[in-house]
C-alpha cells in the first residue's frame, strides 16, 4: 500500500483536492491517504468546509505519493518557505509528485520544476505563471508528465490526470475501473485541451 500526502491549506480550491483524491483512493487497499497541513486545526476550503488533518509538515516527510491541489491561496502558500521546503524534502525520494491547477504553481515555486516541462489553470495561465520563470511552461495541455511529476490544468483536469498516475502505478483495467465506477468520463488524451483556446492561449 503506498502512502499518499495529500496537502491542505487554508482556501484550497474543493473539486482540485476531492475529485483527484476520489480516484487515489483506489479501491481501498492500493493507497493510504494522509491529510497534511501546517497547521493541525481543520483547515477550511475557498467554499468554507473544513477538512480534519492528519498530520503536520512537521512530523515526517516519509511519503510514497504526494499531492498538492490548487486555490488562489497557493500563490500566497508560495511565499511560506517551511511549507517549500516540505515539499521539496518530500519529493527528493517520492515515486509520484502531482499537482493540480495553481497547484502546480505552488510546486514551481520550489524550483523543482525548473527545466522541465508543466501546465496549470488555463484562465489564469499567463497570471501565473511568472511566479515559476524557469518551468517550460505548456500552454495546451489536460496534464502533463515529465519524470515523477505530474501536472494538469485547471480544477476537473486533476481527475484526469489522477486516473493517469493510477494506470500507471496500477495498470489500465484497474484506471478504467475506477473511472467507470464514479461513473467519470475519463479523457485519456493529455493534449485535449479545449480551455487553452478559450483562454486565448493558442
Amino acid at each position: 500500500m503506498k502512502t499518499i500526502a495529500a496537502l491542505v491549506f487554508r482556501g484550497f480550491e474543493t473539486l482540485d483536492y476531492f475529485g483527484p483524491i476520489e480516484m487515489l483512493g483506489g479501491f481501498g487497499t492500493e493507497t493510504r491517504i494522509i491529510t497534511v497541513a501546517k497547521q493541525s486545526a481543520p483547515v477550511p476550503s475557498c467554499h468554507g468546509q473544513r477538512i480534519v488533518v492528519d498530520k503536520t509538515i512537521f512530523e515526517t516527510t516519509d511519503y510514497d505519493l504526494l499531492f498538492i491541489p490548487g486555490g488562489d491561496a497557493a500563490l500566497t502558500e508560495g511565499k511560506d518557505e517551511e511549507l517549500l521546503q516540505w515539499i521539496r524534502d518530500v519529493s527528493a525520494h517520492a515515486e509520484k509528485v502531482m499537482a493540480v491547477c495553481t497547484g502546480t504553481i505552488l510546486l514551481g515555486m520550489t524550483g523543482l520544476l525548473d527545466g522541465r516541462k508543466a501546465t496549470t489553470n488555463k484562465m489564469d495561465f499567463t497570471g501565473t505563471i511568472h511566479h515559476a520563470p524557469k518551468v517550460e511552461w505548456v500552454k495546451e495541455a489536460r496534464w502533463v508528465e515529465d519524470g515523477k511529476f505530474f501536472t494538469s490544468s485547471g480544477v476537473s483536469a486533476g481527475m484526469d490526470m489522477a486516473l493517469a498516475v493510477m494506470a500507471n502505478l496500477f495498470g489500465m483495467e484497474m484506471a478504467d475501473r475506477l473511472a467507470l465506477g464514479s461513473e467519470y468520463e475519463w479523457h485519456k488524451d493529455s493534449t485535449r485541451d479545449p480551455f487553452a483556446k478559450l483562454a486565448g492561449l493558442v
